[in-house]
């Protein structure tokens, strides 16, 4: 994230304007270098420009989207010389992008299964996990709630509910984080469930509701309160029995494992107050 300079007007041809020309750009060219008081101590300028440099890449679940970009905005204006890349997917993809050499230096997935995968691959940077965790650091977790269009044109009150052959339901695909919690959610309510369509992450099971394509669909809270009333979150008590922890680490192969850590170390300091508005839950 980049800001342009904004540019000094022309000086115009006064004697007077000149000196005051000159005299600016001597005070700019001060400033610029930095105080020197000839000990060795470091300006207010010098130590700007030895801030946090670089570029990051962020591997992240799908439903962390929104409150990512939103910490990752924070991060850059604060170190305007850091530039983060994100990769948003089901957390089942993204392990295997990392395991099969993807570039990346932090993985945020949305169960601890899907981050143990990375670790028996890849793994974690083993600094970073010597102090953090050899599994990731939990951070945040998350709650399933059953996502219904608008005014709830099909009447579906509860799980139960989603059994009925006429409520057309979208799920997540088994392998994928929300789908395991969806599997663990339907044992403990010893229900039988069909759906409609079975996708790849959560997000798209959201617009299979936001789009009227499908009578409800299992999403996370988060994924309710990001659609900002483009659908309405019904819980239900199964959805105790079926919490998600959301694990993040440092990768072994960032190329930055400093600069990732002071990410990591924000989102869940600085931006804890942004994952709690969004519906996150603390571990």
């Amino acid at each position: 994230m980049r800001e342009s300079l904004p540019r000094h007007p022309r000086a115009r041809g006064t004697a007077r304007g000149s000196i005051a020309a000159l005299a600016a750009l001597t005070l700019a060219l001060t400033a610029c270098s930095g105080s020197d008081t000839g000990d060795g101590s470091e300006g207010a300028g010098e130590t700007e420009a030895n801030g946090p440099a670089g570029e990051l890449t962020v591997f992240a679940a799908a439903s962390l989207t929104d409150v990512f970009e939103e910490i990752a905005a924070s991060f850059e204006q604060q170190n305007p010389q850091v530039e983060i890349t994100f990769n948003f997917a089901g957390s089942s993809e993204l392990a295997q992008q990392i395991n099969s050499g993807a570039p990346a230096d932090v993985f945020a997935a949305a169960n601890t299964a899907t981050m143990e995968q990375v670790v028996e691959g890849e793994g974690l940077d083993a600094d970073w996990a010597a102090e953090h965790g050899e599994d990731g650091r939990v951070f945040v977790t998350n709650t399933l709630q059953i996502a219904v269009p608008p005014e709830n044109p099909a009447g579906v009150e509860g799980f139960a509910d989603l059994a009925d052959e006429d409520v057309a339901v979208a799920f997540c695909a088994e392998e994928v984080p929300c789908g395991a919690a969806t599997l663990a959610a339907l044992d403990s309510a010893d229900l039988d469930i069909t759906p409609v369509t079975l996708e790849e992450d959560v997000r798209a099971v959201l617009t299979k509701v936001e789009l009227n394509e499908v009578d409800a669909g299992l999403v996370y809270a988060t994924d309710v309160i990001s659609a900002e009333g483009r659908v309405e979150g019904l819980d239900f008590p199964e959805a105790e029995e079926a919490v998600n922890d959301y694990p993040i680490g440092v990768l072994g192969a960032s190329g930055d494992p400093e600069l990732a850590a002071a990410w990591v170390e924000f989102v869940t300091t600085e931006g804890a107050p942004v994952l709690q508005e969004a519906g996150f839950g603390t571990p």
